[in-house]
């Protein structure tokens, strides 16, 4: 899940002749174990391995046994290199049917090596390496081939001035006779290529998304792989009031299909590749866009706010009913897992859209520091001090809603689940004195680095055991103890195999000591993906009841006579 981003781990060659498979050997990480209470007279216990922070990690090998004749396994080589003593295997894809290509990755997550390997033989060649000062990021995409496998392209970071690095295309080729590839940068600019989709040897061009456009928008690109690598939008004004687009191609690449996920209701089309023309209309989700007609769907803003060097974007959902007279509750939803996005253009109805709509909120998310898609200099600044600097631009994205007068100052609550019920965590008890939140609620929060997965949390802060003052000072127990008034609600599933409960367990005996004015909230026996749609209502339910009780006006009473009333006493 953390690696491979996948449950599959076999691979099979395009001509179905080979199978790749990766062998993982787990038996020296430590096993966790899991109380199952209900079901059964005395609760049980699923025990499964589980490698922390600083702990043993599973070794991971690679191998490709052949399907015609005698089954003979073989082992690809992994790099003959002293970094690479750990290493995770975060990518496999066949070149050719005889050759796979393999990603390789250090424990600290900061050299990768990417290699061809002879499926014949076991032997790997090097191709490219990476190295980071901060954290290798978007180490599982797959490079794309020519029939021959001979020329290869693929996404990494490369320098785009002050603000660091940004994702483009490289393309890698090979001559017959030499040993020495040739590396040419297909894309450039203060952009990301978000992902690679298609190579079309016969018209030489390349197909991508990227957010040339906005960080927030994905639109479709070609470019050509020759000359001077002109580049061509095929989605923009393609489809009205639509932005932000996933496409994929047929296998000759003649036809592609493309998915309009936003502004608009979502809708799919298939287009002629040589001209973008629309074809036909696959779904257009009619009955959503009738039932979205029908309601007062949340206006969506955006903003941009500057911190530091940086321009900043902010999404604001207000009731369609909107009037700037009046006076609304805020309520912040946060994520902020380091490279992620929550300021996007695609449609999204979610409970949030009801705070919005049904309770005459203002739902407000930011991307901060940490986040992806606006150059690496942004991304490595969180490198070590989680928490820290997301804080800080969260809470500016608040005070700059704060200064319009149709915000009550007094109702203002913050969300976030898994990272973000970390941050939500840590954000609660800010502004000290004047606090600037009333009420928080955390989903199965992130609580301590040094329970979590040894990829995540050691890929921001470091290979626990060399220094381990980053973990200390992550810690949510510090930041509890500054807790007020504010209202805390925690959800967590007691099986969540993900973000044990044991985090909101070690997080509430910090909670009683600091004498917070918290509230828990269980899922006996469920896991981190909640397995049916009835829990899911009343999981959501519990959320919006929470922060609808908590944005009440509350009629408050006038201090002064309570006062003389004491005195009479």
């Amino acid at each position: 899940e953390e690696i491979l981003k996948t449950h599959i781990a076999h691979w099979w060659s395009p001509d179905g002749t080979r199978l790749a498979y990766a062998t993982i050997n787990a038996s020296r990480v430590p096993t966790m174990e899991i109380p199952v209470y209900t079901g059964s007279l005395y609760p049980t216990v699923k025990t499964y391995h589980y490698p922390k922070a600083g702990m043993e990690n599973p070794t991971i090998s690679l191998h490709v046994i052949g399907l015609n004749g005698p089954t003979h396994d073989l082992e690809m080589t992994p790099p003959d290199d002293q970094r690479m003593r750990d290493y995770y295997i975060t990518m496999v894809k066949w070149a050719t049917s005889t050759k796979v290509a393999v990603n390789w990755l250090n424990r600290a997550q900061n050299v990768s090596i990417l290699t061809l390997c002879d499926a014949t033989t076991g032997v790997c060649t090097k191709k490219h390496e990476d190295e980071s000062e901060g954290w290798l990021h978007r180490q599982n995409e797959e490079p794309i081939f020519s029939k021959d496998g001979r020329k290869f392209f693929f996404v990494r970071a490369i320098p785009q001035g002050g603000r660091g690095k940004f994702y483009h295309i490289a393309m890698s080729s090979s001559q017959p006779n030499s040993s020495s590839d040739n590396l040419q940068s297909i894309t450039s600019g203060d952009w990301d290529v978000t992902k690679i989709l298609a190579y079309d040897e016969k018209r030489h061009k390349i197909y991508f998304h990227s957010t040339e456009d906005l960080p927030r928008r994905r639109h479709l690109y070609s470019a050509s792989t020759n000359g001077n690598f002109n580049r061509r939008c095929l989605s923009c004004d393609l489809i009205e009031n639509c932005t932000y687009f996933s496409a994929s191609f047929s296998h000759n690449l003649e036809y592609f299909l493309l998915t309009c996920e936003g502004p608009r209701v979502p809708m799919v089309t298939v287009h002629n590749t040589t001209d973008a023309q629309k074809i036909f209309e696959l779904e257009v989700n009619e009955n959503v866009q009738l039932a979205v007609n029908d309601r007062q769907m949340p206006k969506v803003e955006y903003m941009e706010i500057k911190i530091d060097d940086y321009k900043l974007p902010m999404q604001i959902l207000k009731p369609a009913t909107f009037s700037d007279t009046a006076h609304y509750p805020l309520l912040l939803v946060v994520d902020g897992t380091p490279g992620s996005q929550v300021v996007t253009e695609r449609f999204d109805v979610t409970w949030e859209s009801v705070m919005v709509s049904s309770h005459n909120a203002i739902v407000l998310k930011f991307d901060g520091r940490g986040s992806g898609f606006q150059g690496t200099k942004l991304l490595h600044e969180v490198k070590r001090r989680l928490g820290l600097l997301e804080e800080k631009d969260q809470l500016e994205a608040v005070r700059t809603m704060l200064k319009e007068h149709y915000i009550d100052k007094l109702r203002v609550g913050v969300f976030g689940k898994d990272y973000g019920g970390y941050l939500s965590t840590y954000m609660l008890p800010a502004g000290e004195e004047n606090q600037v939140f009333a009420c928080g609620a955390a989903l199965s929060p992130l609580t301590d680095f040094k329970l979590y997965a040894s990829a995540f949390s050691e890929r921001y802060l470091g290979l626990h055991g060399i220094d381990n003052r980053a973990y200390e000072i992550t810690k949510l127990a510090h930041r509890v103890s500054l807790l007020k008034e504010q209202t805390f609600l925690i959800i967590h599933a007691t099986a969540d195999e993900k973000i044990h409960f044991q985090h909101t367990a070690d997080l509430i005996t910090h909670l009683i000591r600091a004498k917070a004015n918290y509230s828990l909230q269980i899922y006996p026996d469920e896991s981190h993906y909640f397995s049916n749609a009835a829990l899911e209502q009343h999981l959501y339910n519990s959320i919006v009841n929470f922060f609808v009780a908590c944005f009440q006006v509350q009629d408050k009473l006038p201090i002064a006579p309570l006062k003389e009333e004491e005195d009479d006493d």
